[in-house]
């Protein structure tokens, strides 16, 4: 029997665990394997992929678990995996390698690099034959070492010239000329809208063709904008987004929660994973548009992709995990569909509206199975089938428990339980939008017990951060999007608890950041700190993704730092950030919506709220559940000369309201009715 020396298993990933007994010599991402390949001369293999991602798994079973293919590999490779959310700064170089190399990309990636790091040849998803206009996965190894060897030249070459255009890739955004040529006004706000609506489905929400994402930051601009201009197009379209979606089967009827996204435009059928920061940004989008329409159906998608969140993703010291998978029983989305018969089985006499409301038929809308979607809002179902609301509610709530006790019994899709530190803060600010915008104090406590099990368990001895935490174990350094997310989660926490150490803690981080990640020479930020050397480049990630870049977020987190604490340096250094880089944003915002949000932020700056006195606690809860934007507030029963906007603010026995902007304050009201007033759009 043949031995293999796959070190994987002693990982914690999940992801390289599933691969730990692979044939495969698998290593680690390391210098045991870096080293491995410079002494033995060999080229080095690199596949990123993550737990959740069904390609991933059938790569595997298809080439990594065939002894063959192995051998091949273990013979002319160097074999390293990497889980793309435990490293993605090595994920974010060999992907942007990939995509210049084949003009795509995705998961798994697999990328070929000399003994230096240097990338050379990469792809996503190789068959183990020929098939779907792709070379089989031997045919490809087996090209790459005869190149390798015989052509060693050409291979040397092609790596400098990647490595050079990466280079030049991460240059985005240093040459923005003048600045003073730069003017943001309410033209540029509206034109970002106008770029976004181009793009968007009128039909069925989202932006795009099929793959559909759910785009929030896209949005919320949307929404955001409509706030300050009243423009109902934008409003329009953010509502039908979030609508379509919350009806469609990317989110789960039975169980709450959002999948990654859909692979039709109609949101039916979803990749079936699901990831905790898609439900983390929805969680905030949705908790906007509740305190924005007041939609009590928004109220009720918020609670229960909280009890999904409690349920599957909640590890009982306060974390949250990263991802459920996106198969079981080696079946993509099995634990989610239903048949025909199994429902009508199930529900008996209420079948049919439960099946004709949730598109559930005999010939199935999803390979030959049903996914649950809603076509025809309730009221307008209720009133073609003769019904009350109130029985058309009773019928699919009954219907619904039943389902999902019946689907409790099949075998769970897998569980990525690591917990991811940034991924861990965007849920945070989740629960705080949630609280601001419905009052419970659930999830305020939800939110405080999550940040002290991030304090607790993510921070090293030296006050840095680390990026993930597994069994006890916290590991790699945190990198600038984990730092971007805590510290907007820890302004989130001071605005809705008025407790001014999370204040500190999110200005003292920021020194952080400003130290370990400033580039040398501009107002922006790297990806990976100042000491970490495994990598070719550090990456100045710009473009917003599934997830905000860091270097967005940290443009509004300094600006509202610099309002909290008149810090002057502050607020140039994100000016500058959102001015040098405006003229990609407005061009295309779909790519840097989290970006285009800072401009609204300039364009209609933010207001300076303090609340004084006896009661203040609940009068800032009754004044969070209000949609106002781009706030900062301090609320105290006394005035403190230690923040400038409760210093000079006299107190007295009744509570009273200040609203500032632009450095000007207007006289204190003493009703939140008339400081609403003062906020709308139409009055300052």
């Amino acid at each position: 029997m043949k031995k293999f020396q796959n070190r994987l298993i002693h990982e914690t990933s999940p992801y390289l665990l599933q691969h730990a007994h692979n044939p495969v010599n698998w290593f680690p991402w390391g210098d045991e394997a870096l080293e491995k390949a410079k002494a033995e001369d060999k080229p080095i293999l690199v596949s990123i992929g993550y737990s959740a991602c069904h390609w991933c798994h059938v790569m595997e079973r298809e080439s990594f678990e065939n002894e063959a293919t192995a051998d091949f590999m273990n013979k002319h490779f160097v074999n390293i995996k990497v889980d793309r959310e435990e490293r993605p700064d090595l994920d974010h170089i060999y992907m942007d390698a990939v995509q210049a190399l084949t003009g795509s990309g995705g998961w798994p990636l697999n990328v070929f690099l000399t003994p230096e790091g240097k990338p050379f040849y990469g792809g996503t998803y190789y068959p183990p034959q020929r098939a779907f206009n792709r070379a089989s996965w031997m045919e490809t190894l087996q090209s790459l070492i005869n190149i390798y060897t015989e052509r060693r030249e050409e291979i040397n070459k092609q790596s400098e010239n990647m490595v050079n255009h990466l280079v030049q890739a991460n240059s985005l955004g240093t040459n923005p000329g003048s600045i003073e040529d730069v003017i943001l006004n309410e033209q540029s706000a509206g034109e970002i809208t106008a770029n976004i609506l181009k793009t968007a489905d009128k039909v069925w929400g989202g932006f795009g063709n099929a793959p559909k994402f759910p785009q929030t930051q896209s949005i919320q601009y949307l929404l955001r904008y409509h706030h300050f201009t009243k423009d109902e197009h934008a409003l329009k379209q953010a509502l039908l987004s979030l609508d379509k979606m919350i009806e469609g089967g990317i989110y789960d009827q039975l169980g709450g929660g959002f999948a990654r996204y859909s692979t039709d435009a109609e949101w039916l059928a979803p990749h079936f994973e699901k990831m905790l920061y898609d439900n983390a940004l929805l969680i905030s989008l949705i908790s906007e548009a509740y305190q924005l329409t007041h939609n009590e159906r928004y109220l009720q998608v918020i609670a229960e992709t909280f009890d999904f969140i409690n349920e599957e993703l909640t590890h009982e010291k306060g974390g949250f995990f990263a991802a459920l998978d996106a198969d079981s029983e080696g079946v993509e989305g099995k634990y989610y569909v239903w048949s025909f018969e199994e429902v009508q089985n199930l529900l008996e006499e209420d079948a049919g509206i439960f099946c004709e409301y949730y598109n559930i038929s005999p010939a199935g809308n999803w390979e030959h199975k049903n996914i649950l979607r809603v076509l025809v809002p309730p009221d307008h179902f209720a009133n073609e089938k003769g019904l009350s609301m109130e029985r058309l509610n009773q019928i699919l709530s009954h219907g619904r428990l039943k389902l999902k006790k019946e689907r409790s019994k099949r075998i769970k899709p897998g569980l990525d339980d690591k917990i991811i530190l940034g991924w861990n803060a965007l849920m945070n600010s989740a629960c705080s939008k949630a609280y601001q915008a419905t009052g419970n104090e659930t999830y305020l406590m939800l939110a405080l017990t999550n940040m002290e099990f991030i304090w607790g368990n993510l921070r090293s001895e030296d006050d840095s951060f680390f990026h993930t935490w597994k069994d006890g174990k916290s590991k790699y350094p945190a990198f600038l999007d984990d730092y971007a997310y805590l510290v907007e989660a820890l302004l989130l926490l001071h605005q809705v608890s008025a407790d001014t150490e999370w204040l500190k803690k999110a200005r003292s981080l920021t020194e952080h950041v400003i130290q370990e990640f400033s580039e040398d020479d501009g107002p922006y930020f790297y990806y990976t700190h100042r000491n970490q050397k495994d990598v070719i480049l550090r990456k100045r990630e710009m473009y917003d993704g599934a997830t905000p870049s860091g270097n967005s977020i940290m443009a509004s987190n300094i600006l509202q730092l610099a309002m909290y604490f008149d810090l002057t340096g502050y607020r140039e250094r994100s000016f500058q950030m959102v001015h040098n880089f405006s003229q990609p944003v407005i061009s295309y915002p779909t790519s840097f919506a989290a970006w285009a949000g800072v401009i609204l932020q300039l364009v209609y700056p933010p207001l300076e709220i303090a609340i004084l006195g006896p009661g203040y606690s609940e009068a800032l809860k009754e004044l969070n559940q209000a949609y106002l934007l781009q706030k900062i507030i301090m609320a105290s029963e006394t005035e403190s000369a230690e923040f400038p906007l409760l210093a000079g603010k006299k107190a007295d026995s009744e509570i009273k309201f200040y609203l500032c902007q632009n450095f000007s304050c207007q006289k204190p009201v003493y009703r939140i009715a008339e400081l609403l007033y003062l906020a709308s759009p139409s009055t300052v």
